[in-house]
């Protein structure tokens, strides 16, 4: 079947190919259905190990290691380790010594078992918590009345425009930093407080990287509206998050539970490496933002599909 895949003309054009899916359909109807627990079975009297601890065994740390896992507990037809996909952090304990119960195996046989166990659901609990936290966040409605979130905001202002004051709460000197009114409240209300928080941080910590971005997306040919711009990679981000496609990334990068800072420094590298992007694309002209935005969020899917890939922040010397 691979080989039919790799010369399929549709796979070559990054089509697809009806034959190739209807083919992929079968295969996993019958690999699940039958041949897993026969392989399964064979290996487990062969080794004398499960499977789960053969992919403990057998991968490191890592995104390859904790998505084995996933997709084993996931298969099975047993409740208990089905239900270990989505333990809670603070039950994380019990339910790996219920699977070693389960399993029959014995700490003492195979000591690095439990440790690697547990490390791999913590990842897989903490995605998932994750991403309540950041839809939380989301559906955060930016206040004017509240005292936090207006600081937030001038706060933002204070860190990309240090020598300019601004005249008022509500001025058309937002636009200089990428809003498209006078009031930039209107602008979040896709994101929420996420979107907000996300422009922040990124100006918090990459202070000088976050001025040199805003530097460009004012340039007269090249430009585009900064804060929209780093609202839209907002979405980016959080769609990327709720698909599962962000999983590889966290579990290659964080050894336990991710929290939400590792989420916005995701954000970071996205503004970052989009206003590269945009800059060496050099479109023509603003109109053209949608079909780049696509092209780089391809770009950023094709990335995530590398089993070892970490989207990390690397400044240039000068940043």
């Amino acid at each position: 079947m691979d080989a039919f895949i790799v010369s399929c003309p549709a796979k070559a054009k990054k089509e697809h190919c009806p034959t190739c899916m209807m083919l992929g359909c079968i295969w996993q109807y019958f690999y699940s259905s039958f041949l897993r627990f026969w392989l399964k079975w064979f290996l487990r009297h062969i080794t004398g190990k499960c499977e789960l601890q053969r992919i403990c065994a057998g991968y490191k740390q890592g995104a390859l290691r904790t998505s084995q896992i996933e997709y084993s507990l996931k298969s099975s037809k047993n409740k208990v380790l089905q239900d270990a996909v989505n333990v809670k952090e603070e039950d994380v304990v019990d339910c790996v010594a219920q699977i070693m119960r389960h399993k029959n195996i014995s700490e003492q046989k195979d000591p690095m078992f439990k440790v690697n166990l547990q490390q791999c659901l913590l990842q897989i609990s903490g995605y998932n918590t994750l991403f309540a936290a950041v839809e939380d966040l989301r559906k955060e409605v930016f206040d004017s009345e509240n005292e936090d979130h207006e600081k937030m905001l001038l706060n933002l202002w204070d860190l990309l425009m240090p020598s300019e004051k601004l005249e008022s709460r509500i001025t058309k000197q937002w636009g200089n930093i990428g809003f498209q009114g006078d009031d930039p409240k209107t602008d979040f209300r896709g994101m929420g407080m996420l979107g907000l928080v996300n422009l922040v941080f990124f100006s918090e910590n990459y202070t000088d990287a976050a001025r040199q971005v805003l530097s460009h997306a004012n340039h007269p040919k090249l430009g585009y509206s900064y804060a929209i711009v780093g609202i839209n990679l907002t979405e980016m981000a959080y769609s990327l998050l709720r698909s599962g496609a962000l999983k590889t990334h966290f579990y290659n990068t964080v050894a336990g539970k991710p929290e939400m800072q590792n989420f916005h420094q995701l954000y970071c590298y996205l503004a970052y490496e989009f206003n590269k992007f945009w800059v060496d694309e050099e479109p023509e002209s603003i109109m053209e933002f949608n079909t780049y935005r696509e092209k780089f969020h391809d770009k950023v899917k094709v990335y995530l599909q590398e089993p070892e890939v970490a989207l990390i922040l690397k400044l240039d010397a000068k940043n």
